[in-house]
């Protein structure tokens, strides 16, 4: 039987794979004029949504999003999430409706034609530079100012498996407390479930996203950093703890890493 699935799960991924390099390279002429400026960073940002929604789509996935509060489109804001999984991005597209900038390590440019793209329309950190840092900052402000949302998967990684959730890094909280934006909490449950980094695992199902009530940031200042920070994973952290279905895919790693 375990044969069987892995015989699926083998033409399953790399029909995943075959789609997300495919799409941007048929679409590639067009995102390179689109990423050229940005002036068309809005139009760009529609199609990466449209991108996101159609691998869902073709891949058996279903989003199921609960808000507790409505996002305003013509908004900005920070929105963060729990990284676990190769889908979160597109997981991300399908969710939000404002156009954000996604913020990165440098790492990702490497990759073959997806860099590319994220290059372009993405802000790219090395963390073990302060100056790149800093140009992260700097780069973020003036995006903010053009009216766009930031995107942050605040761990900064993507944890094994056995971990529930990495610690957050500073950075998303810091921009958010210098430009008083409203923090998006966002849970991703079934990412890791659906599409891990282990290649013989995961299968099609249901998406579930919950956006939790806004973390207001007016009138806060740097010394609040560590409490926004705590307050904003606890609230995820809370959601994935109390989740079966996450927790039994964490506790099935675990145990695999025992054996």
């Amino acid at each position: 039987m375990n044969f069987i699935k892995n015989i699926f799960r083998l033409f399953w991924r790399l029909w995943f794979y075959a789609w997300v390099v495919g799409t941007i390279a048929v679409i590639l002429p067009v995102l390179v004029i689109l990423v050229s400026t940005d002036r068309f960073y809005k139009t760009y940002f529609k199609i990466a949504i449209a991108w996101g929604k159609t691998i869902l789509f073709i891949m058996g996935f279903k989003a199921e999003t609960i808000y507790e509060q409505k996002i305003d489109p013509n908004k900005s804001y920070m929105f963060i999430a729990n990284h676990t999984s190769l889908i979160d991005i597109m997981l991300m597209f399908a969710v939000m409706k404002n156009p954000g900038v996604f913020v990165g390590k440098k790492e990702l440019k490497k990759l073959p034609v997806f860099g590319y793209i994220f290059r372009k329309t993405s802000i790219m950190v090395d963390r073990s530079n302060p100056k790149s840092r800093k140009e992260v900052y700097d780069s973020a402000r003036q995006k903010i100012k053009d009216g766009l949302s930031i995107v942050f998967y605040p761990e900064g990684l993507v944890p094994s498996e056995d971990v529930i959730m990495s610690e957050f890094k500073n950075g998303a909280f810091r921009l958010a407390i210098e430009h008083e934006l409203e923090i998006v909490p966002m849970t991703f449950y079934d990412c890791k479930e659906r599409l891990s980094w282990t290649f013989f695992s995961g299968g099609p199902g249901k998406l579930r996203v919950k956006v939790h009530k806004f973390i207001q940031t007016k009138g806060l200042a740097l010394k609040d950093l560590p409490a926004l920070k705590e307050k904003a994973y606890s609230i995820i952290y809370n959601e994935l703890i109390n989740d079966k279905a996450y927790m039994r895919c964490t506790n099935k790693a675990k145990n695999e890493l025992q054996k």
